[in-house]
């Protein structure tokens, strides 16, 4: 008789658990949907620095310092009597820059913000930087953000609910008090105040929203998981066989929640980059480029209420925010299908 070594049954069995979920999944078209728009977003990030090396003069493209502004020669007509602000101007604006200048006149005139053109396919901001460029730029911050909250918030909260389900007692007790207590206070406002007397980088508001998500409703929903794994009889059979307490949570009860700790840290990424994206639009981020700090600039510079006239400055940046954060939820929802026994396809 051969014996298989253990962990290769454990990866077959694992494989074929992957291989029937993936199967699931992929008759899930929202899933497929969600998961497209995420590949899409991932090309575009590792894109942008190969863009950046090989083709893009980063004295022009750079998200940050690169700078543009092409030149648009108006006629200089009478005041009160232009009919075409894109070919126009009036004498009274024309001669602030030059006044020797008279009617007929022509004049070069420094666009920023420019609409897109072949240089820039979706125009320049108000500081004359590539919004391309910067949407690029800001999808690996999203996706490092998103990441980083997600993992945090799934380790915690797949923790603390293994362990309140186990012990239970006490320990239960000071936990989901705890998870109660940062339920009740608004999670937007607390970190509003604390950005206004901590200076945010991403990396930090990423730990700080998966500690603040882990602690709260996650743990309360995985612990029921666990609750209803550590009542199965391999557990029992487990604690007959000399199992410690750290061994049965770490080798029997986590392993079986995780499938549904991988269900929320689909829904932290989406709350992750939604957070993000609220904070740098109110200027308490201190980061160099994001989609949020897109949109905060052209409000800064009073272009937030004219986006029919400027809608490359906050439509690219809102839209990515939108369809971003929404395809990690349609991805969320599929695998949810998958999980869940009252979902699932028969």
């Amino acid at each position: 008789m051969i014996q298989e070594p253990l962990w290769r049954v454990r990866v077959r069995l694992a494989w074929r658990g992957f291989r029937s979920g993936w199967s699931s999944f992929v008759e899930n078209r929202i899933g497929l949907v969600g998961l497209s728009i995420i590949v899409i977003y991932g090309l575009a990030a590792l894109s942008h620095p190969l863009l950046m090396k090989y083709v893009w003069d980063p004295g022009v493209y750079d998200p940050v310092i690169g700078y543009d502004a092409p030149l648009q020669e108006k006629v200089i007509v009478p005041d009160n009597e232009v009919t075409d602000t894109s070919t126009e101007i009036d004498l009274f604006s024309a001669r602030l820059i030059n006044p020797l200048l008279k009617v007929g006149d022509t004049m070069d005139i420094t666009l920023q913000p420019a609409p897109p053109s072949r240089a820039h396919w979706l125009g320049t901001d108000p500081l004359g930087r590539d919004v391309l460029s910067q949407l690029m730029f800001s999808t690996r911050a999203a996706f490092m953000l998103g990441i980083v909250a997600a993992l945090v918030t799934v380790g915690i909260a797949t923790t603390v609910g293994a362990v309140s389900a186990f012990f239970g007692g006490i320990v239960d007790t000071l936990f989901m008090r705890l998870a109660d207590l940062i339920i009740l206070v608004p999670f937007l406002p607390i970190l509003i105040v604390l950005s206004a007397l901590i200076h945010f980088e991403l990396l930090h508001l990423a730990v700080l929203i998966g500690v603040l998500s882990g602690f709260g409703g996650t743990a309360i929903i995985l612990k029921s998981q666990a609750l209803s794994v550590s009542v199965k009889p391999f557990i029992d059979a487990a604690r007959v066989a000399g199992g410690g307490r750290m061994h049965l949570i770490f080798r029997h009860i986590i392993p079986n929640v995780l499938p549904l700790s991988f269900l929320y840290m689909m829904f932290s990424v989406t709350d992750a980059i939604s957070i993000e994206a609220t904070l740098s639009f109110l200027g308490l981020m201190n980061i160099n480029m994001s989609w949020g700090i897109m949109i905060y600039t052209a409000n800064s510079q009073g272009y937030l209420l004219s986006s029919a006239s400027y809608w490359w400055l906050l439509f690219p940046a809102g839209l990515s925010v939108t369809l971003l954060a929404g395809s990690f939820y349609l991805v969320g929802r599929a695998m949810d299908e998958i999980i869940n026994p009252r979902l699932r396809r028969r």
